[in-house]
């Protein structure tokens, strides 16, 4: 009659097979054979520990004896299994890596494992592994944008100039629209957030107008002026302008960094600046909204406030912006910018390097 290895554990060695069993993050493998061994500790008989586990008495026996023989290497990682090399996954692993990145099915815009197998005669689960192993995902896709500014260089280096060296007796002012802000109201009310289910909210909805928001964020402070208007010409932009005048002290110059739209390049925006010498335009280069704070503002005010609001008019629109604009400036918080110049200058380079590497379509 044979007789199970007798297993002895040390205080160290059951602290961490105890939390290889109870962990949340452990593979389940490996938190079954801490288990095992756990169990085997306390004389448990293999049929006992198998019954108890859910699994069969030949595997209790084989973790039970590899502990006994290598302690903790001997469970937590698996030998090399025996059988044959995936040989035909390793000679198709090229042809599908280059169908997948050179080629582009008749009729779609990407391959899915299921056609390009059938293009290539292989199952869907070849195709799988090997883009898994070759970290290809076609249906993923990342949006970018590389300005072809032709100025990008002089106005890069002025915009961050003025973040990480503002001039004294100044103000850096961030300034941006959000146009088409839209009163978006539903035809029922959603469910509430609850445990182990999402909030809720129907996919149509009803439009009672839509706003232009005009925001200028100071960067030393936080603070910010904003108001919206009903349109989004140059009338508009001058009267914001004059806001930022009235609510900034009137002994302070005021460097404004706004993107390429034309409203800001106006011949009559153009007579007013010139009549208000305190006023300096910085221009970010083209296709660079980035580079403007204030559309880190813009970003969680949508996020938090407009996306699954519900407003039934568009007074209570505005009036939610401005709510939102009143407890920012409660306690306003100053930003800072850290990346130099000439490190985004070189990563811009090699983006256009990549890009202009790819054949135009």
């Amino acid at each position: 009659m044979r007789i199970a290895r007798a297993v002895t554990l040390s205080e160290a060695r059951a602290q961490t097979l105890q939390r290889w069993a109870r962990g949340q993050k452990i593979s389940v493998r490996l938190a079954e054979r801490a288990q095992i061994v756990l169990l085997a500790a306390q004389g448990m008989m293999n049929k006992d520990i198998a019954v108890q586990v859910g699994t069969d008495r030949r595997t209790v026996a084989r973790w039970r004896n590899r502990f006994v023989a290598e302690g903790l290497k001997g469970i937590e990682k698996d030998r090399p299994r025996g059988g044959r090399k995936p040989t035909q996954r390793q000679q198709l692993a090229r042809r599908i890596i280059e169908r997948t990145t050179q080629t582009t099915p008749a009729n779609a815009t990407h391959w899915s494992t299921r056609t390009l197998a059938q293009e290539l005669g292989v199952s869907p689960s070849m195709v799988w592994r090997v883009w898994r192993a070759a970290g290809l995902k076609p249906h993923l896709t990342r949006s970018f944008k590389v300005s072809n500014d032709p100025y990008f260089v002089d106005k890069l280096v002025d915009v961050v100039g003025l973040y990480l060296n503002p001039p004294e007796h100044a103000l850096v002012l961030c300034v941006d629209e959000k146009s088409q802000i839209q009163a978006v109201d539903r035809p029922q009310p959603g469910l509430p957030l609850k445990p182990g289910r999402c909030g809720t909210m129907t996919h149509d909805y009803k439009r009672h107008g839509t706003t232009t928001l005009f925001a200028a964020l100071g960067m030393t402070e936080g603070h910010l002026i904003g108001t919206c208007m009903s349109r989004h010409r140059h009338q508009e932009w001058l009267k914001f302008l004059k806001l930022i005048e009235a609510q900034t002290p009137p002994g302070l110059d005021l460097h404004l960094i706004v993107d390429n739209y034309a409203t800001h390049k106006h011949p009559a925006v153009k007579a007013w600046l010139q009549r208000h010498p305190r006023f300096h335009i910085h221009f970010t280069p083209t296709g660079c909204s980035w580079l403007n704070l204030v559309e880190g503002w813009f970003a969680g005010l949508t996020g938090k406030r407009l996306r699954r609001g519900v407003f039934r008019s568009l007074p209570q629109l505005v009036e939610a912006i401005q709510t939102d604009i009143d407890h920012h400036n409660q306690q306003p918080t100053a930003f800072l910018w850290t990346a130099q110049a000439q490190d985004i200058i070189a990563k811009v380079e090699r983006a256009k390097h990549v890009r202009d590497k790819i054949p135009s379509a």
